[in-house]
């Protein structure tokens, strides 16, 4: 399977300024398969060390000495470690957070060794006040496969091309085809081991099996990894956020998963969620001015699953309610929609956040900023497309150009264009 962040390791490995690479997304999100097949076909060695596995680790990294750790790395993974032509692989480092120190000295002492560091709960370690190497280290965060990654390994890399290129001629024709696809991805997601899967011919139970299995490693995390006093707090929160999605109004309140819920009880486990890459944070904003994060109000949010997939296992929703037919998009309050493109938006790691005011019914689903450009975009799920709130929005604000992503086929209207939804990734760039 085909990543797009492997053009960005690419660009790392041959940067005149390289630095020690810290590869940062929650479990199971393709780290490890990734930074191995990039080894394998851009350098002559690999040398792989994993830290869950690894004994010895407290002598490795007992002082930072770079010669001796590249000694003891080599015992360790039984390869010849030598500058520029060997890819150094130390996975889950979250379980010896003092290797994030040692890459330090690796950038000052030794650059000409290629070293990445990678791990499923890596976000915790690097907010745990670790000694962080600031300004040593280059860092890059690997998502779930997005909708044209999946198009590209379950079908063609040709429409996924036509797709990242917005050829919008070819795109309208293709349209019926491209809606079959997101049905299919709404169902399995992006995980990239439910996507091989998929692929190989696994059915839609196996493909939930999967996605239960992922889910059980997510919560069997809650309760090894956090706080044992902010487990209960974790669960209401991860177990609120589908509900959440699937109300009218999708803003997130802690009232809702706790009776008498407050935010000092709980955002301690938000947090923990957040850095452990599994949930997605959507701040409102009430004045679309930039910058935006200016005007975030940081109590008001919507919160979402870092994967279409896994929540639609999440809620058990039924295989033929989302393959067959056209029920997914009409059903469940647009909650997978707009969970579909804000882990879409996500991956382009711009500013995303969302409209509204306690004084006016106005609602834009998100608002984002990319580059010196606002823009706010509506999300509809269906071939319905009455847009009063953008349009309201629009003409309060007369300057800004709205984006509608719906089933429909891309049209600009002048003060807004229409995108189909299935390329909402391509759109900001």
């Amino acid at each position: 399977m085909k990543r797009l962040l492997y053009s960005d390791l690419l660009k790392w490995k041959q940067g005149a300024r390289r630095k020690p690479l810290i590869l940062n997304g929650a479990r199971q999100v393709g780290k490890t398969w990734l930074l191995k097949s990039f080894g394998k076909q851009e350098y002559a060695k690999v040398a792989y060390i994993n830290f869950e596995l690894a004994d010895n680790l407290e002598y490795v990294f007992s002082d930072f000495n770079v010669a001796r750790i590249v000694r003891a790395l080599s015992a360790m993974s039984g390869v010849d470690i030598t500058p520029h032509d060997t890819f150094i692989i130390l996975d889950e480092a979250q379980e010896y957070p003092r290797a994030l120190t040692a890459l330090k000295y690796f950038c000052e002492d030794a650059p000409d060794y290629h070293i990445a560091v990678a791990g499923s709960l890596l976000g915790l370690t690097l907010h745990s006040g670790v000694s962080f190497p600031v300004g040593k280290v280059d860092m890059l965060q690997l998502y779930p496969m997005v909708f044209s990654e999946f198009v590209e390994a379950v079908h063609s890399r040709q429409m996924a091309e036509t797709l990242r290129e917005t050829r919008w001629d070819v795109i309208n024709a293709l349209h019926t085809q491209y809606v079959e696809l997101l049905r299919q991805y709404y169902y399995v997601g992006g995980m990239p081991g439910v996507v091989s899967a998929y692929c190989n011919g696994e059915g839609p139970m196996a493909v939930r099996q999967l996605q239960q299995q992922i889910l059980k490693g997510y919560t069997d995390d809650f309760s090894k990894h956090a706080e044992s006093r902010e487990v209960p707090r974790i669960k209401l929160i991860w177990d609120g956020i589908p509900r959440s999605l699937a109300k009218e109004n999708k803003k997130f309140r802690y009232a809702d998963i706790k009776s008498g819920g407050r935010a000092s009880q709980f955002e301690i486990a938000l947090q923990w969620l957040i850095d452990t890459g599994v949930v997605y944070k959507v701040n409102r904003i009430t004045t679309p001015n930039m910058p935006l994060r200016f005007y975030e109000e940081n109590n008001v949010f919507k919160l979402f699953t870092l994967d279409v997939g896994l929540m639609g296992a999440m809620m058990q929703v039924a295989a033929e309610n989302v393959l067959i037919g056209d029920k997914i998009f009409m059903e469940y309050k647009g909650a997978f929609t707009e969970l579909f493109v804000c882990t879409q938006l996500v991956t382009r790691q711009i500013p995303i956040f969302y409209y509204g005011n306690n004084s006016s019914r106005v609602e834009v689903d998100f608002v984002v900023q990319n580059g010196n450009w606002i823009v706010p975009i509506e999300v509809k799920s269906e071939e319905n497309v009455h847009s009063k709130s953008l349009r309201t929005f629009i003409g309060s604000h007369p300057d800004l150009k709205g984006i509608r992503f719906s089933m429909k086929p891309y049209a600009d209207q002048g003060w807004m264009k229409n995108i189909p939804l299935y390329a909402c990734g391509e759109i900001i760039k």
